[in-house]
């Protein structure tokens, strides 16, 4: 029982992590395995491996809750059919568009990157790295005017380019809506724009690298699995709302700078610990 008791607690905690750092640009998945350094499920490696993604399906669901209207393509009145709203039809055309890039290579190259770049040092490289762009990339904003300022502004070219830089999230550390802020960013996208249509490009994403990892790791769950993976979804998904309402309130008044500070900060602490350790 204590033993139990002690693997909600981590799944709990697990569930912080990841409800907090799904929706920072400060990479989820690495804080996740780095987090199991030190916090270890007594679990089986495949259902861990399994566990850091669907996991992300809590934080999934707070977004469809948040943004439900401006996600949900039909209007209903009365007892008629339903009326497509266009604008968020084409918006999620041009979510698929952009997912195809990270489709092609999750598919070709997943299991490679998790068996060679799932390390610490690595994790601490890209966390450093992409935490220097951010705050050149952000000291480089301050002189320019956005040329795509609301979501509905984002055209198939843009959705595209941004999928292009989602791929680099496939290196833990990375971030992927960290990944796909700096391209928005990068190609004149406003803050706030950048953020949403990350949060409607996690949509699929996420729901498609969990299907896989699920059906990878099979539909055998024990009592206790289930449990600890139900709870560390419950807890991402409370935790994911309070998140997504901080950072859209923030960025609306700061830039993405301290995230790159501590980024940068994370990394030499990672690299410090892998030395000592």
């Amino acid at each position: 029982m204590a033993l139990h008791f002690i693997e909600i607690l981590k799944a709990i905690f697990l569930g912080v992590v990841e409800g907090i750092t799904e929706w920072l640009p400060i990479s989820s998945t690495g804080h996740m395995l780095l987090v199991d350094k030190f916090i270890t499920l007594n679990m089986s490696e495949a259902f861990k491996e399994m566990f850091f993604v669907v996991i992300q399906l809590g934080a999934i669901l707070a977004v469809v809750v948040i943004f439900w209207k401006k996600m949900f393509p039909f209007r209903f009145r009365d007892n008629t059919l339903p009326i497509i709203k266009k604008d968020t039809l084409s918006l999620w055309f041009k979510v698929v568009v952009a997912c195809i890039p990270g489709a092609i290579i999750t598919i070709f190259f997943d299991d490679y990157i998790e068996a060679h770049f799932h390390t610490p040092m690595v994790i601490a490289a890209a966390l450093i790295f992409y935490g220097i762009a951010f705050i050149v990339i952000e000291i480089w904003n301050n002189k320019r005017v956005p040329t795509t300022q609301k979501l509905d502004d984002i055209t198939y070219r843009v959705a595209f380019l941004i999928g292009l830089f989602q791929v680099l999230s496939i290196i833990p550390g990375t971030s992927r809506s960290g990944a796909t802020i700096i391209g928005a960013l990068l190609i004149g996208v406003s803050r706030v724009a950048a953020a949403e249509f990350t949060f409607f490009l996690a949509v699929p994403v996420m729901f498609g690298l969990s299907t896989i990892k699920i059906l990878k790791f099979g539909f055998s769950f024990t009592s206790e699995e289930l449990l600890i993976l139900g709870i560390g979804m419950a807890v991402a998904f409370a935790v994911s709302v309070l998140v997504i309402k901080f950072l859209m309130g923030y960025i609306k008044k700061h830039d993405f700078k301290a995230f790159g500070w501590y980024r940068i900060a994370l990394g030499i602490l990672v690299i410090l610990i892998t030395i000592i350790l």
